[in-house]
């Protein structure tokens, strides 16, 4: 009964981001619960690895070119995710970029390089997928990938901070919308979480000093994040909708 609850037989997911990092993982779980999945990124060249190797499980799987801070090319990547995978049911809005400098140091066209991935990007590819979920009349269920730089200050990320606060509010007055087509918004909010990116960085003394603020004094790894995505892409989360899912270990929480 459980595992049947946290289920994704039958449902075909897109995941943007998909090439490496947390997307890369976020597609391994998906497929794991049953669902198809189509990996979206910028550079075929690494999704078609990765689509390879996680359909060696017996999972279908898709690789499609998609830019989201192009409009454009996101409808077109949707259509071939469609066509190879049939009727997108759930959406991973995952791709993302950051910057770290201080404020009066950033100059507008980084400003404009992460708010027209993280904020604009995910606002476009958002409304595609809704569009053909409510044409289609089936509902599905959406999640956006925001971050507790969204929720608690931090210095030297104005522009990613802002993109992400942006999409938390976002994801309210979407499901707020979107609802009455069936359709589930929901966000998932990582901490620090260890990945090969910033591995290096969490190890040095400024990384441990940051793990001194977090309650369970520990960084998150990607598998801390299976749960709560499987909650809200599948039946298991049915009646939440315009909630924010924090996996933090009590960063937020704690007022260090």
């Amino acid at each position: 009964m459980t595992e049947s609850l946290f289920s994704l037989r039958g449902h075909v997911a897109l995941v943007t981001g998909a090439s490496s990092g947390l997307g890369r993982r976020f597609v391994e779980v998906l497929a794991r619960a049953g669902a198809s999945v189509a990996l979206a990124a910028r550079r075929k060249d690494r999704l078609d690895k990765a689509a390879a190797e996680i359909a060696k499980s017996g999972s279908r799987t898709a690789s499609v070119a998609i830019d989201v801070s192009d409009v454009k090319s996101v409808a077109a990547g949707f259509s071939a995710a469609e066509a190879a995978l049939g009727r997108i049911t759930v959406l991973v809005n995952n791709a993302g970029v950051a910057t770290t400098r201080p404020a009066l140091d950033t100059p507008e066209d980084e400003w404009n390089r992460v708010l027209d991935v993280d904020l604009k990007g995910a606002f476009f590819v958002a409304t595609e997928a809704a569009r053909r979920m409510a044409r289609a009349d089936k509902g599905g269920a959406i999640v956006n990938i925001a971050s507790i730089a969204g929720i608690r200050a931090a210095g030297g990320i104005a522009p990613y901070a802002a993109a992400k606060a942006g999409l938390d509010h976002l994801t309210r007055v979407l499901a707020l919308e979107w609802a009455r087509y069936g359709i589930r918004v929901n966000a998932l909010a990582p901490g620090y979480m260890a990945t090969d990116l910033n591995r290096e960085f969490l190890a040095s003394e400024a990384g441990a000093a940051i793990k001194q603020r977090i309650p369970m004094r520990r960084f998150g790894e990607p598998a801390d994040l299976d749960g709560a995505l499987l909650l809200l892409a599948s039946d298991a989360g049915r009646f939440m909708t315009g909630a924010t899912v924090v996996v933090d270990g009590g960063h937020v929480a704690s007022s260090l």
